[in-house]
């Protein structure tokens, strides 16, 4: 008998899901809490779901969520919703006073102290090698605290970006170029200093004006063509919940990440950090160790 009774509230239960569900498929009213995803936004009206194994018998919500996603439009940027977290951000301090704080700091230290510096290594330093390195660190870091006053425009407005989408890209492409291009030219900095101390003798022997300019012209190379991704790619999303326009913060979780892209930062990540970050760290402990072992008195 209890067995009976046991069965028969388990149908009524699953008669009552049934119907419950069919009811809330037919208005679309799919509604599930969802997962934090930092910086990442979803199209307006799609919601992340509840997964079709987790429910016995649904299938029908991953279909309407791929319909959703695959009927949006790659480039559409007026989609965007996002999650709590990455709307405290948007809307912190952090984001519209701090960092636009540090920023503008950076721009009324490094525009003149680089303009001075590359008034001295083209008037005064004599030294051809350090001057060609030293003057495409200076042209790099002056360039991106050029780019620096659109940026702090930006976070102090609240994170909304006016500018337009390809003035967003080419910001985004300069801001980061300029980062991994002054990581580039330390590096080879820190290599012609490591070879004229521990190697002076072939250090005395090498076309340094050629070498210097041959290293520069692949370092701005290299930087180009690896920050055309971030000028093909969109950059700029419109946030419905704070009806701005972000730059290069949001991204559509709609959109899948393609092999090209975990490969492309997985490489920026190697070649432009964890490489260079290894190369210097030798260089100076190979000069150092030389410098030991050398008296000087």
């Amino acid at each position: 008998m209890k067995i009976l009774v046991f069965t028969g509230l388990l149908s009524l239960a699953s008669s009552l899901f049934t119907t419950a569900s069919e009811f809330s498929l037919n208005g679309s009213a799919i509604k599930t809490v969802s997962l934090i995803k930092t910086f990442r936004g979803i199209a307006a009206r799609d919601y992340d779901y509840i997964p079709p194994y987790a429910i016995e018998g649904e299938t029908t919500t991953v279909h309407i969520r791929e319909h959703k996603c695959s009927s949006k439009k790659s480039n559409d940027s007026t989609l965007t919703e996002v999650n709590n977290t990455t709307l405290e951000y948007l809307t912190s301090s952090l984001s519209t006073k701090l960092i636009p704080a540090i920023y503008l700091s950076a721009v009324l230290l490094g525009v003149p102290s680089n303009a001075i510096i590359l008034w001295m290594l083209l008037f005064r330093i004599r030294s051809v090698c350090t001057a060609i390195l030293y003057t495409n660190l200076a042209v790099s870091d002056l360039l991106f605290c050029i780019m620096l006053p659109f940026k702090i425009a930006y976070h102090i407005n609240g994170n909304n970006w006016i500018f337009g989408e390809m003035m967003c890209r080419t910001t985004t492409a300069v801001f980061y170029g300029n980062m991994y291009c002054s990581i580039l030219l330390l590096t080879c900095i820190s290599v012609s200093r490591y070879v004229a101390i521990v190697h002076p003798f072939t250090y005395k022997s090498l076309p340094k004006r050629a070498y210097a300019i041959a290293v520069c012209a692949t370092v701005w190379t290299i930087v180009f063509l690896y920050m055309l991704p971030l000028c093909i790619m969109q950059q700029s999303y419109y946030v419905k919940q704070l009806d701005i326009y972000t730059c290069h913060d949001v991204h559509n979780a709609c959109e899948t990440i393609s092999s090209f892209q975990f490969y492309y930062y997985v490489s920026l990540a190697i070649f432009g950090f964890l490489i260079p970050l290894a190369t210097i760290v030798f260089c100076y402990v190979s000069i150092i160790q030389t410098l030991k072992t050398h008296e000087w008195f």
